[in-house]
């Protein structure tokens, strides 16, 4: 009997290995994501601008990139003592002008180079929902806490979503032609949105990247994030507390089947390797001073040796 759908998913051709270098971009569960790279010790670069939840903010920080945009006073604004950017999340925030205008100028000229270096490039959309500044008549990436009544809310639609997603590609492929891009939706329910509202975003963003898939199939490849938590984890202990995002043994399950059908085979063997080094180094030992400790230390010296020599970019702590 069996009691649980399985979602199939279509294993990537160009597959992810130690020498593979991965950028990331989108919403929090980019972030998710990244920190099982992280802990893997793959070369990987997460959201230069901090997260980005909508097509629209993601297209533009690519354009930042390709055009090799120079922020300017104009581009940050003050509130509540804080120097922000409407076009990058509070991550970047500054409590000088200068600073975050610097910080910004520095973060799009090291995307670009980590775009131009890339391997493979993972794109995570979160939502369709979007703020417009409605003085400024332009949609931002976040609103930094700034008022509701400056901004009105608006859903893009299938069409306005299909155009930022070629724009996004585009870009990409103007710095990296040849590079290995990852599609995947956000399984993160936006729930402040409003339930219908939630799935609204998640059918209008589902709709405009599978239509830009159809006709932009060359080194193009679309993993189910959002259909493994909907059709194989129907269940609320794959969330939060806060009933929204997914849990830890969520992230887990998914990342395992990201690693089956996106990570070359042949690292395997290395990434057990390294996860056992970083439970090594977490482990906080009853007895320091035993001779079953120093012998523990002493293989774990030598995995460490191993790995870093065959993988020179790799850094334990």
């Amino acid at each position: 009997m069996q009691l649980q759908t399985i979602v199939p998913i279509k294993p990537l051709e160009n597959k992810i290995n130690y020498h593979s270098k991965i950028v990331s971009v989108g919403s929090c569960f980019a972030i998710n994501m990244a920190q099982r790279f992280q802990q893997f010790q793959f070369q990987h670069t997460v959201n230069p601008l901090g997260i980005l939840f909508h097509p629209l903010a993601i297209a533009k920080v690519i354009d930042f990139a390709v055009t090799n945009k120079e922020f300017t006073p104009k581009d940050v604004f003050l509130h509540n003592e804080i120097w922000s950017c409407f076009d990058a999340h509070s991550d970047v925030n500054e409590l000088e002008q200068e600073d975050i205008i610097d910080s910004l100028n520095a973060k799009i000229r090291l995307f670009r180079n980590k775009i131009e270096e890339a391997s493979h490039f993972i794109i995570t959309f979160g939502t369709a929902w979007v703020y417009r500044h409605i003085e400024k008549n332009e949609i931002v990436a976040n609103c930094h806490k700034v008022p509701q009544t400056v901004f009105s809310k608006e859903l893009l639609s299938v069409e306005t979503c299909q155009q930022a997603i070629a724009s996004i590609e585009k870009g990409i492929r103007t710095l990296n032609p040849n590079i290995q891009i990852i599609y995947t939706i956000s399984p993160v329910r936006h729930i402040k949105d409003g339930f219908v509202e939630n799935q609204r975003s998640k059918a209008h963003l589902t709709a405009a990247l599978h239509q830009h898939l159809e006709s932009n199939s060359t080194n193009n490849y679309y993993f189910p994030s959002y259909e493994i938590v909907m059709d194989e984890l129907r269940d609320y202990r794959f969330y939060a507390k806060d009933m929204l995002h997914p849990s830890e043994l969520a992230v887990d399950y998914i990342w395992n089947k990201f690693v089956e059908n996106a990570i070359d085979a042949t690292v395997f063997s290395a990434m057990k390797m390294v996860d056992d080094v970083q439970k090594g180094l977490a482990h906080k030992p009853f007895n320091p001073y035993t001779q079953a400790h120093n012998l523990f230390l002493d293989k774990l010296a030598q995995k460490l040796d191993v790995l870093i020599e065959q993988y020179p970019h790799m850094t334990f702590r």
